[in-house]
């Protein structure tokens, strides 16, 4: 059986055109069809000579240049319309019909690589089902987080309250001096967490802007921490911090 090489470098007629369009460097609207008919058919030429299938359609395109060769070689046939000083012709171009044709299909072409660059960068990546978490959540208490939180933590809380008190202080106040020692500050707390019967955010427990009650509440805060008598916790990192008596 004869040797045979079949190749998909052209996927069709139009293919081919746009190849020799782009190699030429022609304007695909104002196509010199008698040059681009000429290499066209070399194509084919060498396409036979080297004992390769021609599709039919390559033949079928082949013909059509060669008619739309010989229609522009015909004298054209003008119709002009006169009005006033205004003269104008009207005349039909053979290449019409292929121009649009070719524009049509180099628009799905460069969609189809775009297409095909996608596909390409979406096989780079790799996805897994969602896992099932159901396990890990057992034995946590509704509405409240497991994340401890630190002294760090607690030192945060404490400086954006500062700056959040800080911008909502009047620009004119009456300083007055108030004076409460850590254990008193220690007393107030527990009786208001033991009557909400609940938690309490961290920032509703300074309720005066005197700088010395917010440091005295918060030592307050710290001691009874240190012995155990109230819980903090936060649903989130850098969440709002909550405390609850035990």
């Amino acid at each position: 059986m004869p040797y045979q090489v079949k190749i998909d470098a052209f996927e069709g007629p139009l293919d081919l055109l746009l190849h020799l369009i782009n190699r030429l460097e022609i304007d695909i609207y104002d196509i010199p069809v008698s040059q681009i008919t000429e290499q066209y058919l070399i194509y084919i030429k060498t396409m036979t000579e080297l004992k390769l299938d021609v599709a039919s359609e390559f033949l079928v395109m082949a013909a059509t240049l060669l008619a739309i060769k010989s229609k522009m070689l015909l004298p054209k046939n003008e119709e002009v319309f006169a009005d006033e000083d205004l003269e104008v012709s009207f005349e039909d171009d053979p290449r019409d019909e292929l121009v649009e044709r070719l524009i049509e299909y180099r628009k799905y072409k460069e969609a189809a690589h775009d297409l095909k660059s996608m596909e390409e960068e979406r096989g780079l990546m790799y996805t897994k089902p969602p896992s099932d978490l159901s396990d890990f959540a057992k034995g946590l208490q509704p509405g409240k987080s497991e994340l401890n939180v630190s002294l760090y933590d607690m030192l945060a809380a404490f400086q954006k309250l500062l700056r959040r008190k800080k911008l909502q202080r009047p620009m004119a106040a009456k300083i007055t001096r108030h004076e409460i020692s850590i254990e008193t500050r220690m007393t107030e707390i527990m009786d208001e967490l033991k009557q909400l019967k609940g938690r309490k955010n961290f920032n509703d427990l300074f309720p005066f802007p005197a700088k010395g009650h917010k440091v005295v509440t918060f030592l307050a805060v710290l001691e009874l921490i240190k012995r155990k008598e109230i819980d903090v916790w936060q649903q989130e990192n850098f969440g709002d911090i909550y405390v609850e008596a035990f």
